[in-house]
């Protein structure tokens, strides 16, 4: 078993564990324990939070059926991650896509307070900011996950890769429906800007560094600023494959050379 065999060797690991997984008797309250202490502060006591999270937790298996596609998406696709153990304990874009999971409930309650509460401690201690409104599927890789912002009227699809830096926002202070809607197996690259009420096509790529002001059709590749379809737009390249499964970022720009120094 990966647990015992982690701690045979970091012994100092033992406590650690045995508190935070093998003490526990069930992922609900496991995931419930360990977000609480994460999130806790010496005004918002961890039990607290424990009760809140457990409570949402242990009443909704849509969302814990989603906790676990989004630990296998991380396990899948990240090549950092060596276990399920260690995204679980470590990796803070699923620990933030898990707080959110119930702050969405929440927020769906109508118990905004709370949900905004969750959101801001959120974003104070996993340096990710998801409005609680945000609708996110399942099979969520948020891959390093520092500086990724999401709005309120933001929708994500299931099996989507989300790399650090990632704005899903909005244009301005128009109200109503202001936020991207990514679609399904989507990859979007590190430091990107997507605005607007705009619609990123089921299994499309966005590179690194983009800033994505229109919709981007399904299965296709938009890099640059302003963002530009890979092979134009009358007649863009296609993707065969699903990019947030393989997290190939590159292979298909074939305007790469373009850049190269």
């Amino acid at each position: 078993m990966k647990l015992e065999f982690d701690v045979e060797q970091e012994p100092i690991l033992s406590s650690y564990y045995y508190s935070s997984i093998l003490s526990q008797r069930s992922l609900e309250s496991a995931l419930a324990n360990h977000l609480s202490m994460k999130l806790s502060n010496p005004s918002l006591p961890s039990g607290i939070l424990y009760d809140l999270f457990l409570g949402v937790l242990a009443g909704d298996q849509e969302i814990m059926g989603a906790v676990k596609d989004d630990l296998r998406a991380v396990k899948q696709r990240d090549p950092a991650c060596i276990s399920y153990v260690h995204c679980f304990l470590n990796f803070k874009g699923f620990l933030a896509c898990q707080a959110h999971r119930v702050a969405h409930k929440l927020w769906s309650e109508d118990r905004m307070i709370l949900a905004l509460l969750i959101q801001n401690r959120v974003s104070e201690v996993f340096a990710v900011d998801i409005h609680p409104g945000a609708r996110i599927g399942r099979g969520i890789l948020l891959d390093h996950a520092t500086g990724v912002v999401i709005g309120e009227t933001a929708v994500v699809g299931n099996n989507v890769s989300i790399l650090h830096k990632v704005t899903l926002g909005g244009t301005g202070k128009a109200s109503g429906d202001r936020h991207p809607k990514i679609g399904n197996g989507v990859l979007i690259g590190a430091g990107t800007c997507i605005l607007g009420n705009i619609r990123i096509g089921d299994g499309a790529k966005i590179g690194a560094g983009s800033v994505v002001l229109k919709d981007v059709p399904a299965r296709t590749t938009a890099v640059g600023n302003p963002a530009r379809l890979i092979g134009g737009k009358d007649n863009p390249i296609k993707l065969t494959k699903i990019p947030s499964l393989t997290m190939d970022h590159i292979s298909d720009i074939v305007e790469w050379s373009d850049y190269v120094i």
